[in-house]
């Protein structure tokens, strides 16, 4: 389901329908891009699937919906600078009607009784990816249903997906659950069916959109368990460095071959224990960002701190990618590729994209 070569992840972007993305996004078998796994890992950036896609032809105002998930990661990327550790509690309100903090049985078990998401959550656990509406429904049920916390079950999605990334996937649950916008979002069992091609009826969702307002926690929901879960992590390459030329830092989040690609330098992956044991991620994750890596000409694999990396190796010149899970690093920050020039903190999304379509209507030019 996803290749890891970089050849064949730049065909993926190239083959992309986004006309096609735009009108069929939402359904479960619509035409998606899958490059969400690649984008995540840092191996390509928005903005150079933005370039490759306008390269092909298209106009900005026929595909617009695509650009606009695109940005949407971007979007959730600069909360992230912007407001740090703080998207990893309430951001904006505090969560209403809050009865627990686990996670439902049922969700964990793909035991919900709903067709689309019981057969969804069995093949997240066999590919690592989740359709977008899929987790949308799956954050409802959980949060506004099954009225639990949004952070826990956030976490249980993080720990599973390859194209795990903190910031999107906290800031949406909290966009769900209300703590990250101004209303709830709920799906009853007719947009399901309608969107997961499913014809089910007399679940606990099997409800007009009114019944939501009062509702109590379902007995399927009832049941709930705490979220622990360890990274297992590899082990560390015995490391060949050569201290006469720099040292390129890669991360878990920033795994870009062509990234200083020319450059006469020692790479390193540097996996930080303490990252993985606030954010756990499974072994197929660790398994996808290990494969990721070798479009990466002599990456070697350190597995501890980076005080500890300079510590025993007394790198010389230190050059990594900025990322807020890494800010701690000291060296030479090199930016990002993001998709505009637009910085900042915008409470919405729509006023960040009024800006950013100024900077479009300059390509078109």
């Amino acid at each position: 389901m996803f290749p890891t070569t970089y050849t064949d992840i730049v065909k993926r972007i190239e083959t992309v329908d986004p006309i096609s993305y735009g009108k069929t996004r939402n359904y479960i078998d619509g035409d998606v891009s899958y490059l969400s796994p690649y984008i995540s890992r840092g191996v390509i950036s928005t903005r150079q699937v933005m370039e490759i896609t306008l390269e092909r032809g298209f106009q900005t105002s026929e595909i617009q919906k695509f650009l606009q998930e695109l940005a949407w990661r971007d979007y959730w990327q600069l909360i992230w600078l912007s407001k740090g550790a703080q998207i990893f509690e309430d951001l904006r309100h505090p969560q209403p009607q809050v009865q627990h903090h686990d996670v439902p049985s049922a969700l964990i078990n793909a035991n919900t009784g709903i067709e689309a998401i019981d057969t969804a959550i069995e093949e997240f656990y066999q590919t690592g990816y989740l359709h977008n509406h899929v987790r949308m429904y799956i954050a409802s049920i959980a949060c506004n249903i099954g009225k639990a916390h949004w952070w826990a079950p956030s976490q249980w999605m993080y720990y599973h997906l390859l194209d795990g990334d903190l910031a999107s996937n906290s800031l949406s649950w909290q966009w769900v659950a209300g703590s990250n916008s101004n209303k709830k979002y709920f799906a009853n069992q007719e947009n399901i069916n309608k969107y997961c091609n499913t014809h089910q009826s007399g679940t606990f969702l099997d409800v007009p959109y009114e019944a939501f307002n009062d509702f109590d926690i379902p007995e399927r929901l009832i049941s709930t368990v705490s979220f622990h879960k360890e990274t297992p992590l590899p082990t560390s390459d015995t490391l060949a460095l050569n201290t006469e030329v720099p040292t390129l830092l890669y991360s878990y989040y920033n795994l870009d071959p062509k990234w200083r690609e020319d450059a006469d330098a020692n790479r390193i992956l540097i996996l930080e224990p303490s990252l993985f044991k606030q954010f756990p991620v499974s072994k197929s994750c660790i398994d996808f960002t290990l494969k990721l890596g070798e479009n990466i000409p002599g990456l070697q694999v350190f597995v501890g701190e980076f005080d500890d990396f300079i510590a025993s190796y007394s790198p010389n010149e230190i050059y990594y990618k900025e990322h807020p899970t890494n800010s701690h690093f000291e060296g030479h920050e090199d930016t990002r590729d993001w998709m505009f020039d637009v910085k900042g903190y915008y409470p919405s999304f729509f006023k960040f994209w009024n800006l950013a379509k100024k900077e479009l209507k300059q390509l078109e030019a």
